[in-house]
């Protein structure tokens, strides 16, 4: 691992480590063994079409990719550049030369490089980085290469328990196998734009590690449900705890083709901050027991432009500084908002220039604002 691979993993792990997350591509090495390791050597599925751990290793792995990006980053505002490797994981999509991973993993990257199972290396192209869902796309010349596209499933119909298999390259060791199950649905985690989260992510306990990041979480059927991104560490320093983070496939198929097109993605913007009204604001007896309530309106946004109202006053409760006084968001177009989380999934389904009706409780009465969406700022 070169001095710089030592340095990013420590910039990209130390800086979630506060939050208990940790970005899985730093990792270094260049060691190439197999390793199938986990809980559930078989996976009982009873799903009809089930594959084994091993049915899904032969068939899958071929289509795995090691990606080594060569990247410079200033150590602080005062040091110089210095020039190294990051390292991480990856899947082909398409015989043309399409590959999935993850943004942070060809962050910063001047150059990138893809290993395929048959032990080939091709020079990839950035076409393009999404970092508010923390996926790139990747193209490289197919010629001379065997590309094995891996299934794209859906991530609509996961349910909790269900059988899971990562496969990347943890730590360098390529193209390990791990297995578990869905541990949990509808996560939020950071993205790597500041003050916007990934929803909708897909918990799992098959081990992840610095280096798995990018590569395929895959269903008991073969078929690639997540792009496996974050961990938790738990304080102990950067390991599996037994919690990682996948963003869900669907969002991979509704972003990969606009990084085709355009190298970035156009998203929503409202220009809110809110807090979820739970059990915990019950003493303020607010005018609803649920919904977002709108803490801030940011200058010049979206949000400003049609009315919407933000607290006035501020109150300490149960350790944390609520906002009073401003609107209450209950739907968007029609669609319930039950907590803030409900508000960002809601408006980042949405395209700039789309008009929305938010419904809102303004003072103890029932108003309907029309806002027509801005562009995510950083975009």
């Amino acid at each position: 691992m070169s001095q710089l691979t030592h340095f990013l993993a420590a910039l990209v792990g130390g800086a979630l480590v506060a939050a208990v997350l940790l970005l899985t591509g730093a990792g270094g090495g260049d060691e190439t063994t197999t390793v199938f390791s986990g809980a559930g050597a078989d996976i009982a599925n009873p799903q009809q079409g089930a594959l084994t751990p091993r049915e899904i290793y032969k068939r899958d792995a071929p289509g795995v990719v090691f990606i080594t990006a060569n990247v410079t980053q200033a150590a602080s505002p005062f040091a110089p550049e210095q020039e190294g490797q990051s390292t991480g994981s990856g899947f082909v999509i398409g015989k043309g030369g399409s590959i999935v991973t993850n943004a942070h993993v060809v962050e910063g990257a001047s150059r990138v490089a893809v290993r395929f199972g048959d032990k080939r290396t091709a020079q990839a192209r950035v076409a393009g980085r999404d970092p508010s869902t923390d996926l790139a796309l990747l193209l490289v010349d197919p010629d001379g290469l065997d590309l094995e596209p891996l299934e794209l499933g859906s991530s609509k119909g996961v349910q909790v328990g269900d059988p899971t298999v990562a496969i990347g390259n943890p730590f360098g060791l390529d193209r390990t196998l791990t297995t578990g199950v869905v541990s949990a649905l509808q996560r939020s985690i950071p993205s790597l734009q500041p003050g916007f989260e990934i929803n909708n992510v897909i918990q799992t306990d098959a081990a992840i590690n610095p280096g798995n990041s990018g590569g395929p979480l895959i269903d008991a059927r073969g078929r690639v449900i997540g792009v496996n991104s974050q961990i938790e560490t738990g304080g102990s320093g950067g390991g599996n705890v037994g919690i990682g983070f996948a963003v869900p496939v669907d969002t991979a198929k509704e972003v990969i083709p606009q990084l085709r097109r355009g190298g970035a993605v156009q998203r929503a913007y409202l220009g809110v901050g809110t807090r979820t009204i739970d059990e915990g604001l019950e003493e303020l007896n607010l005018a609803s027991a649920d919904g977002a309530l709108v803490q801030t309106v940011e200058p010049d946004s979206p949000a400003e432009r049609a009315g919407l109202r933000g607290g006035t006053s501020e109150q300490e409760i149960g350790g944390a500084t609520v906002r009073l006084g401003g609107d209450i968001i209950k739907s968007v177009d029609g669609q319930k908002v039950r907590d803030s989380d409900d508000v960002s999934q809601l408006i980042g389904a949405r395209r700039p220039g789309d008009r929305v009706r938010l419904d809102i409780l303004r003072d103890g009465t029932r108003r309907t604002v029309s806002v027509r969406l801005g562009r995510r700022p950083g975009f």
